[in-house]
């Protein structure tokens, strides 16, 4: 039995986002791997410190360290991780989430050497962060995307009378989420109906910013804050197309899961997004920033309904890909 180490914030119990370190470790565990991942402790300072006292505690009895590496305060807990584990001579793992890891690399290249040259192998899970790091020089890195369990996505045919669009992210403003709030007034500006649902919890304030401006735009939008994923499938059954509004992105799951449900998706063409989605085949890309666009793509599908259901298939079709009981195999290869 391999005995792993994941660190990453594992913050899903303080209403905050499940992110891959609750959903892989879990996954690892039913395979038969001894998981114990860290860390759990709110404030960002005692995080760190558990997650560096773990790495000594297990130093004896671990094969593997996975690391979450995000590109923005995060980064810093991957990188004094990874120093320490090189420190103690064990095999670390760093799993490769920041959208904005290009930018990392170009603005901290010594501390990306750090973690990255010394990992024994860096996880990509877009194609598009792998071409990144290996234009930078990095060759040991592989693509391993996220997964989902794709039994528990139940393709739904939408109708498209009406614009019914669903938001599912962070409330934070990398993300971008008041471009789906503007959208909505652009579209009542064009004497369009729509109604809009923002699913997510705050992370730096801007959920209550949203909302601001929903009211000062006069706009009906309904913030359900954080739901359990099982809680957001089940209230996609009542929308019709996904937004996701994002200014920076990498392989975002809750546009794999929107694709596995049946929405359409319009999205930012940022970072990842055009390695996801096929422009007009599988989803719709626009430029980031611009309410215009999202309305004519929203128009493009309410308008062409026969195109909005290919464009739902192909997608479904896709992200079957990215079953757990396909992606496992990789990550059993990585890990033997």
């Amino acid at each position: 039995m391999k005995n792993l180490l994941y660190i990453g914030n594992k913050l899903a119990e303080t209403n905050k986002t499940v992110t891959t370190i609750d959903t892989l470790s879990k996954k690892l565990c039913d395979e038969g791997y001894n998981v114990v991942s860290v860390s759990d402790k709110k404030n960002k300072i005692f995080r760190l410190f558990d997650m560096l006292l773990h790495i000594i505690k297990y130093r004896k009895q671990v094969d593997y360290v996975l690391i979450d590496t995000y590109s923005t305060l995060n980064f810093y807990y991957a990188y004094l991780c990874a120093v320490l584990c090189k420190f103690l001579n064990l095999k670390y793992v760093p799993i490769l989430h920041g959208g904005n890891l290009p930018e990392r690399l170009k603005t901290s290249p010594k501390l990306c050497n750090t973690i990255f040259k010394n990992a024994a192998i860096n996880i990509a899970p877009s194609l598009y962060i792998k071409l990144i790091f290996e234009d930078f020089g990095f060759v040991n890195i592989i693509y391993i995307p996220n997964s989902i369990d794709i039994g528990k996505y139940r393709f739904k045919n939408r109708a498209f009378k009406q614009v019914k669009l669903l938001w599912v992210r962070s409330f934070s403003k990398i993300y971008n989420p008041l471009l789906a709030v503007k959208v909505v007034k652009a579209l009542k500006d064009d004497h369009i109906e729509a109604t809009l649902c923002m699913v997510g919890p705050d992370k730096d304030g801007s959920l209550e910013t949203a909302k601001m401006l929903a009211k000062q735009l006069d706009i009906d939008v309904k913030f359900t804050g954080k739901l359990s994923k099982e809680a957001w499938i089940t209230l996609s059954k009542d929308y019709n197309i996904f937004i996701n509004t994002t200014n920076f992105d990498n392989m975002p799951v809750s546009v794999i899961e929107a694709m596995a449900l049946g929405l359409p998706v319009i999205s930012t063409q940022v970072g990842g997004m055009p390695f996801l989605i096929e422009h007009e085949v599988d989803g719709m890309l626009v430029n980031p920033n611009d309410e215009a666009a999202f309305v004519n793509a929203i128009k493009t599908l309410m308008s062409q309904e026969n195109k909005a259901e290919k464009i739902a298939e192909l997608a479904r079709k896709k992200v079957e890909n990215f079953d757990w009981e396909v992606i496992k195999k990789q990550w059993l290869n990585v890990l033997s």
